[in-house]
């Protein structure tokens, strides 16, 4: 039998992790549109076509995917690269995406939370939102017990399921403001 400490530490987590959940939802909610919209620039019209591929090096950063410190998101090829000063890539590593794909272009992290729920019901860390489609949030996160997500065609997931390791990665990397381009 449990003790009645458990239901409580239980009852308490519960409450913390809705309350995240609500707080990260109002954040999002009061950032500037132009941080959660799509800019058209260089670096989404290079992004808008599929960007050339080393064939030899299948993780080697695509050329045509923009300049300066950023995140580069590959929607065909599941992958994201952490690129830093000098175009240098600080990581690549290959993701599991939603059921919705964010349209190739420009973003900016709009907003961040260390936990919370997603729309799977998975407890996910490290959570980087950087733009919406049709009203589901766009963002890369890592499953707290690990799992990838079981997609049901049926309902529309915008999360990027990264592993816990990569999700630190991009959680120290990708702050407010940090560039994201996604590609095809």
């Amino acid at each position: 039998m449990p003790s009645p400490s458990a239901g409580i530490v239980t009852g308490l987590t519960t409450a913390a992790l809705v309350a995240v959940g609500v707080l990260a939802y109002q954040a999002s909610a009061t950032v500037p549109a132009s941080l959660g919209t799509s800019h058209k620039t260089s670096d989404a019209a290079a992004a808008a076509s599929k960007a050339p591929r080393d064939t030899k090096h299948p993780g080697a950063l695509p050329a045509g995917s923009g300049k300066g410190e950023r995140v580069v998101y590959s929607v065909d090829d599941d992958r994201v690269w952490l690129v830093g000063p000098g175009n240098k890539v600080q990581r690549t590593f290959e993701v599991t995406p939603g059921t919705v794909d964010p349209t190739p272009g420009s973003y900016y992290v709009t907003s961040r939370s260390n936990s919370v729920t997603g729309t799977d019901g998975t407890p996910i860390e490290h959570v980087v939102r950087f733009t919406s489609v049709d009203g589901v949030t766009i963002g890369f996160s890592a499953a707290v017990a690990g799992s990838l997500p079981q997609n049901d065609p049926t309902t529309k997931t915008g999360g990027i399921r990264e592993s816990r390791k990569d999700g630190e990665a991009m959680w120290d990397f990708a702050t407010i403001g940090q560039k994201v381009i996604v590609i095809r």
